[in-house]
């Protein structure tokens, strides 16, 4: 691997608390969870989780942030030694201090405290940013991006995450990354895609940004230099703990930039990664080194979780090369059988096994992904071999579905399935739907 550029992150650090724990009563004096059993965690906050995150992928990481002599700001210390160097700037107060209260991984409530806001640059702080080789300004609103404004303007940086509470980017910053109701307040538009692309690009004119991108949570991030925007969406929908998210996207968007990619190839990066951090836990999981849950459409994966709940497990399979009608109807009828439908798909060479040269028409990663734009589906696993079994001994489904043009045939799955208490069925195909009839009529409209 390349060796990756050394970043500088200015802003304001935060310790953050999660304490976690059950609810499955309420107090007897208030119409409020009793959470029970509570663990503590304390982790980096702010634009601490901000140069974190990016010295965790493996780059050389400067803070410059407001640090006093408080007990939070000793154990920000503690947190960071090792990972992360540390150019302190005075603070006014204790450092803030942010307390969630979880259940089930499920926040209830959030409680605040310490009004720390830095006071002052240093000179070490401004040497540090003048021979920086990239910056990124993650912006809390508590002074330290406004106390070395002076510095950042004669240096614009690659990424500057605002907040509503500090002040604006300085002019030539590279990407400005707020979100969405960010935006919109900056902006001053309502809500809506449309609106959101009038704001960014309005933001870009009145920072003197080269590109502001808004990230909308589970649907990726909306890219403006000022005209047309490019919406990136993201790879997944996750609806874990978000916390972090923000800095997680700003982290990978200024490293990435940092290393030589251009602004839609860091975008496209950042939402990955704050997709999959997102996916992994959030926040909490990351620091606790946690390794990341598997993607959501991990049939394996999928298939243990369902089991363990109780729940029945279906699977279907074809090559699914000419995509119509009849597969759709019965793939629907599968899913509705149990609670998850994983779809058991040829490979390229499986398919021209079986229906010769020309076939499939489409490559397996176009199929796998349209089959996995379907609502009904929930994961797809590819074999390689001319039938599925190896893969369904692997996945022990509870039900296998085939087509109805099968009648009048034996199942070769079926004893398969009867080994772990599974069962084959068939269901039926509507009339006349096939990939080959299909291609057939294409190919004769075409002479």
């Amino acid at each position: 691997m390349a060796e990756r550029t050394p970043l500088v992150v200015v802003g304001d650090a935060l310790l953050d608390h999660d304490l976690t724990g059950t609810a499955d009563r309420l107090a007897p004096d208030a119409p409020v969870p009793v959470v029970a059993d509570c663990a503590e965690r304390r982790r980096p906050g702010g634009a601490a989780l901000t140069a974190y995150l990016a010295a965790r992928d493996g780059r050389e990481v400067t803070l410059i942030t407001g640090l006093g002599d408080d007990e939070a700001s000793h154990a920000l210390r503690r947190l960071l030694d090792g990972t992360v160097e540390l150019i302190p700037l005075p603070l006014t107060g204790p450092l803030p201090e942010k307390t969630r209260v979880l259940a089930a991984d499920r926040p209830l409530v959030r409680l605040d405290r310490g009004d720390g806001r830095t006071r002052e640059a240093t000179d070490a702080a401004r040497e540090a940013l003048s021979r920086a080789p990239a910056v990124l300004v993650s912006d809390y609103g508590r002074g330290a991006a406004d106390a070395l404004r002076d510095t950042l303007t004669e240096r614009p940086p690659l990424v500057w995450d605002p907040h509503p509470r500090g002040g604006p980017p300085v002019p030539g910053t590279r990407l400005v990354t707020p979100a969405e109701k960010e935006a919109r307040a900056f902006a001053g538009v309502g809500e809506g895609l449309r609106a959101v692309a009038h704001g960014a690009a309005t933001l870009v004119r009145r920072w003197r940004a080269a590109a502001v991108t808004v990230t909308l949570g589970p649907r990726g991030a909306l890219l403006s230099y000022g005209e047309h925007p490019l919406l990136v969406p993201a790879p997944a929908a996750h609806h874990g703990d978000a916390c972090g998210a923000g800095d997680r996207f700003g982290a990978t968007a200024a490293g990435l930039l940092a290393d030589g990619a251009l602004v839609e190839e860091a975008v496209a990066g950042a939402v990955t990664a704050a997709t999959e951090f997102v996916g992994a836990g959030g926040a909490g999981a990351a620091l606790r080194g946690e390794r990341p849950r598997l993607p959501v459409d991990d049939p394996y994966a999928l298939a243990d979780r369902v089991r363990a709940t109780g729940g029945t497990v279906v699977a279907a399979g074809g090559c699914f090369d000419l995509l119509h009608a009849g597969h759709v109807g019965l793939l629907q009828a599968a899913r509705r059988i149990g609670d998850c439908l994983i779809v058991c798909v040829n490979s390229d060479a499986s398919v021209r096994r079986r229906k010769g040269d020309g076939r499939p028409v489409n490559s397996l990663a176009d199929r796998v992904r349209v089959l996995r734009a379907l609502a009904c589906v929930d994961a797809v696993a590819v074999f390689d071999e001319d039938t599925p079994g190896r893969l369904l001994t692997d996945l022990r489904p509870d039900v296998w579905v085939k087509g109805g043009d099968y009648a009048g045939a034996d199942l070769p799955e079926a004893a398969l399935l009867e080994g772990w208490g599974g069962q084959a069925i068939l269901l039926p195909y509507l009339d006349g739907r096939s990939s080959t009839a299909l291609l057939e009529r294409a190919l004769g409209s075409a002479v």
